[in-house]
């Protein structure tokens, strides 16, 4: 029995998702993947069931009817696993910005060790970020730095969303209480977990830029990262915050 499942959000990713499935499905360890697709009109939910002939054990889909946000895929992806026997929980994008040879030393970090969440951090040992221009390169590591400077969490890469989680993380925070729908999302769970005061250990990785397909990022995502932060930490140290 497959203990892992890879959950990878899409929205228009017809040049990548047959591509990134392939890639995962052929690790030496196993891992399944359950594709969360916002009605993609490209296809991508198309293609995922052609896919899913040649791996009907390991290849999963939820169709969602419409483009509902990051964060709540996410939630679905959770509350899907958890339904199942799944005892860690990746988050990954389609896009090859995250390698998934990484995969296994995420898994190791949680299965071996004894964290109960795995991050694969573009910042823990330094900048490791290609093909990124350098005003994006600043504003993502700014805001990590303003996120730990806020929140108070001893993490170098607050928004990554390269990240396993143990069953019990999941289970033990309260997914109908997520604000976030943007990359703020990320944030959120790492905030969540943090007062939980689940151990969080940060794997070095390099993160490449996509070379197929189009970035999802917004000044709205933005914004709600900023501002979400600040509320956020303001709410927790008053006893107001819903974990």
């Amino acid at each position: 029995m497959v203990d892992a499942i890879v959950i990878i959000p899409t929205y228009n990713e017809i040049e990548n998702v047959e591509r990134i499935v392939k890639n995962v499905l052929s690790l030496q360890r196993d891992f399944d993947i359950v594709i969360v697709d916002d009605n993609s009109p490209d296809g991508t939910a198309k293609k995922i069931k052609e896919l899913q002939t040649g791996y009907p054990e390991r290849l999963f889909l939820i169709e969602r009817k419409g483009k509902l946000g990051l964060g709540t895929a996410y939630i679905a992806g959770f509350k899907w696993a958890l339904d199942k026997s799944y005892e860690y929980i990746f988050e990954m994008d389609a896009d090859f910005s995250h390698n998934p040879n990484d995969l296994i030393r995420l898994y190791n970090a949680c299965a071996k060790g004894t964290s109960q969440i795995a991050i694969g951090s573009r910042y823990v040992t330094g900048v490791n970020v290609v093909n990124w221009p350098m005003s994006r390169v600043l504003l993502s590591w700014m805001a990590s730095k303003y996120v730990r400077f806020v929140t108070g969490m001893d993490i170098h890469d607050t928004t990554a969303g390269f990240i396993c989680y143990k069953r019990e993380v999941l289970e033990k925070i309260n997914l109908d209480k997520i604000k976030f729908v943007g990359y703020a999302f990320q944030i959120e769970m790492k905030f969540k977990a943090y007062l939980l005061k689940f151990k969080i250990k940060e794997v070095p990785v390099v993160f490449t830029d996509r070379t197929r397909g189009t970035s999802k990022m917004s000044k709205g995502i933005i914004s709600e990262a900023v501002f979400g932060v600040l509320k956020m930490k303001l709410k927790s140290l008053f006893n107001r915050y819903e974990i």
